[in-house]
């Protein structure tokens, strides 16, 4: 997310007043807050007795030195210490009747804080918009200085978004899939949809043999000792198991080890050996060389339904073989659509990235790929990769993640820019519309929904997506079509 233009530079005070060494985190946020606030209400009027000076530095960033005059301040000095004396109550005076000079002595610390605040806040905006500057991140608040003249300075140092010119974006030229179906297709898919629907039936009588199903228990053990001890963060398929099922297949599971249980009858115990390669992701059992007990419990045959209504009526009740036919065609055409969009998103993309050049601010670049390392972290985590397998590519996971950072940002830096020129914006019906839908899709409440968006910052996310779908949606609403491809590559949604 990239904060654009003057008026969206500015950033809500509750998120960085509690620190003077506030960081955005994550700073993608900071823009639509204020820019979603701001469409409710008039810009705030620029201070022409502000004092604003900027210093430019590298890689982006610029130091704003802000001054605020005394009249200025005493005016909100005032404006608190009026508001505190309505309410407090101290002894020896009725509410409300304490006399200036006590109220300040006593909440002169509360009165500083509050001015504090409240104007660092609104003069860090109106300087931003002042001085034109387009902010992609507020880096920190600092060298607060209230005078004894009533006068405040203080400093802003800021991450600048990269200038850049924009090329021709209407009518880019791009190739788009067919999304005619064709009866090999629905054939195709129908066969997945039988492997899916597919009987594992137990073969009482005869050997293991390849392309079986065998349901075993199984030990490994490494110069006698378990696989279990000797490598515990490796998944346990490795360390061995009760009716663990294996598909045989050449080199399936471990190396060689389907091959070596073929002609297994039930109720045998086979003794097998697998050399781990020196390449293998698990440190320890690289080239070692281990011994696994084998128990064949069953053997399970892949037996396919017929093709038939009685197939379409089990995926879907009701329904005939032509029927399920029907759908799946309409599903792989839904999923074609959804195919060209994709196709046109990315040819856009890659026009732009392709036409414009420039370089991302490194501090943006630094938080950015470590937010992406950990998305990257956290999904591998979640396809059941060991935390020992992600170190040992932590190279590669950090250069994957820097690739990422540096594509998302410089999209974003783009369609932001294109959105500022075409006016698009996100609007709190947006917004509303988009919670709406949140909310069907998981089946809550609308008001539970945005509730849970706003104690996670959800609601910033969310209009930053809507804005990048709509500044994409008017790049493919203009794009100028030169042939089709090959067919897009769907899946059935059965």
């Amino acid at each position: 997310m990239v904060l654009w233009g003057a008026q969206a530079a500015a950033v809500p005070c509750h998120q960085f007043l509690a620190s003077w060494t506030w960081l955005s985190s994550p700073w993608i946020l900071a823009w639509l807050a204020d820019k979603i606030l701001r469409r409710s209400s008039s810009a705030a009027t620029v201070r022409a007795f502000m004092k604003v000076e900027v210093e430019t530095q590298p890689g982006s960033v610029s130091t704003l030195q802000i001054e605020l005059p005394p009249e200025e301040v005493s005016k909100e000095w005032d404006f608190i210490a009026n508001s505190i004396a309505r309410l407090a109550k101290i002894p020896g005076y009725r509410p409300g009747k304490a006399p200036r000079r006590v109220i300040e002595k006593r909440f002169r610390k509360q009165i500083q804080e509050e001015l504090t605040k409240k104007l660092v806040s609104k003069s860090y905006h109106e300087a931003v918009e002042q001085q034109q500057l387009r902010v992609a991140s507020l880096a920190n608040i600092e060298d607060v200085e209230l005078g004894e003249d009533k006068s405040m300075r203080f400093r802003a140092t800021v991450v600048t978004a990269p200038e850049f010119e924009l090329p021709e974006y209407k009518n880019i030229s791009v190739q788009l899939p067919d999304t005619k179906v064709s009866e090999a297709e629905i054939d195709a898919a129908l066969e997945r949809l039988r492997d899916q629907a597919a009987d594992f039936v137990v073969v009482p009588e005869r050997e293991l043999q390849m392309r079986d199903f065998a349901v075993i228990d199984f030990e490994g053990l490494i110069d006698g000792k378990p696989i279990a001890e000797i490598a515990p963060q490796a998944s346990k398929n490795l360390h061995g198991g009760k009716k663990f099922w294996v598909h045989l297949a050449p080199d399936n599971f471990l190396p060689k080890f389907c091959e070596q249980i073929v002609g297994q009858k039930r109720g045998e115990t086979r003794q097998i050996t697998i050399v781990f390669p020196a390449d293998f992701p698990v440190k320890e059992l690289a080239t070692k060389e281990a011994n696994y007990a084998v128990t064949l419990q069953e053997i399970r045959e892949k037996v396919l339904p017929a093709r038939d209504d009685a197939l379409a009526n089990k995926l879907i009740p009701g329904k005939t073989l032509d029927d399920l036919r029907d759908i799946i065609q309409q599903d792989l055409e839904q999923e074609k659509e959804h195919g060209v969009e994709r196709a046109k998103e990315a040819q856009i993309v890659k026009y732009l990235h392709e036409h414009i050049s420039f370089e991302l601010p490194p501090a943006l670049m630094k938080n950015e790929t470590r937010r992406v390392l950990a998305e990257l972290v956290q999904r591998n985590r979640e396809r059941g990769i060991p935390d020992e397998m992600l170190k040992d590519k932590e190279k590669d996971l950090i250069e994957s993640a820097a690739a990422l950072a540096a594509h998302r940002l410089k999209s974003n830096f783009i369609l932001h820019r294109i959105a500022e020129r075409e006016n698009i914006e996100t609007s709190r019906q947006d917004i509303d519309a988009r919670i709406r839908e949140e909310a069907a899709r998981y089946n809550v409440a609308v008001e539970k929904m945005r509730q849970e968006l706003q104690e996670h910052e959800g609601l910033n996310t969310l209009a930053e997506q809507i804005l990048l779908g709509k500044t994409l949606d008017f790049l493919k609403a203009n794009v100028s079509v030169e042939k089709t491809q090959e067919p897009a590559v769907v899946k059935e949604k059965l």
